[in-house]
């Protein structure tokens, strides 16, 4: 068979705090969905938007610093793979699973706001605070009010 590519680099929020288990040899597994939002104008000019929701898989010690250092609504950054696996449900049908498998998930944002009473969205919180940008990230820039420069964190 010939050797292929598979690699994935995902961005995004996580939809609910990640939720960990172990194997029967005591492998801690941890999944957990990423929101994707994204925006395209559409051929009659409106501005489109759409939101993916990706599950992802994280084994070992990165499952146990997920579980511990993740919460709904904060940034990662997640690289891994795709994998299409299938078991059979308790009603005896066939399920097929499409999920990432990731090798590496970086936490964005910081705990700077977290630790001074910010939201829970590492820095990105502050900017929601503001109203800029809502849950979709990453955000448009053009969405800052030019007029509050002073005021505004930038996330990246």
């Amino acid at each position: 068979m010939a050797r292929g590519f598979n690699k994935v680099i995902l961005m995004g929020n996580l939809t609910k705090d990640p939720e960990i288990r172990y194997t029967v040899n005591k492998q801690a597994v941890a999944s957990f969905t990423v929101a994707i939002g994204s925006q395209w104008k559409g051929g009659n000019g409106e501005l489109q938007e759409r939101t993916d929701f990706v599950p992802v898989v994280v084994w070992g010690a990165q499952a146990e610093n997920c579980e511990k250092y993740l919460r709904k609504g904060r940034p990662v950054l997640v690289e891994g793979r795709i994998q299409v696996r299938n078991y059979d449900a308790k009603d005896g049908t066939k399920r097929w699973v499409t999920e990432v498998v990731a090798s590496s998930v970086v936490f964005l944002g910081g705990r700077k706001s977290e630790e001074q009473g910010g939201s829970e969205g590492g820095e990105f919180g502050s900017l929601r605070e503001k109203g800029f940008g809502g849950d979709d990230f990453p955000m448009d820039i053009s969405q800052v009010d030019a007029g509050n420069e002073d005021e505004v964190e930038i996330p990246f």
